[in-house]
């Protein structure tokens, strides 16, 4: 069991999972630095000075005092950043397809040219005739 781990875990597959999942963790950060610090900001300005991270509405108290919030700003700024992670991923999926597809299209053999029939060997054949005639 644990020599077939040792294949399973060293493989080239999970190596570039693992690689993908720390890089994409990393993506996410950023986007989520881009949308709270760089797009909201403006995006607020222009709405009148609002701040989407103190979006919320009070649904009520807890026993402690408390107030019980939906924060709905935080929830659109949420969005907004899946929003660009996916279009992101897109993005690099799409233009991975298309090197794919041109890869592919490089490797492709054309076929052969199909055999010609009875009727055009026949007419080759008194083309060749009729040009031995001429000739001789």
């Amino acid at each position: 069991m644990l020599k077939e781990f040792k294949e399973f875990a060293v493989k080239g597959n999970v190596l570039d999972m693992a690689v993908g999942i720390i890089i994409g963790a990393a993506f996410g950060t950023v986007v989520q630095s881009l949308v709270n610090d760089v797009i909201m900001p403006p995006v607020g300005l222009l709405l009148g000075g609002v701040d989407f991270a103190d979006l919320a509405i009070q649904v009520g108290t807890s026993p402690e005092g408390e107030a019980v919030l939906i924060s709905y700003g935080l929830f659109i700024n949420a969005l907004i950043s899946f929003l660009i992670v996916a279009w992101a991923v897109f993005l690099i999926v799409k233009s991975f397809n298309s090197l794919k597809r041109a890869e592919e299209a490089k490797d492709e053999v054309p076929p052969a040219p199909p055999e010609p029939s009875a009727e055009e060997k026949l007419l080759s054949e008194i083309r060749d005739l009729l040009k031995a005639q001429r000739a001789g």
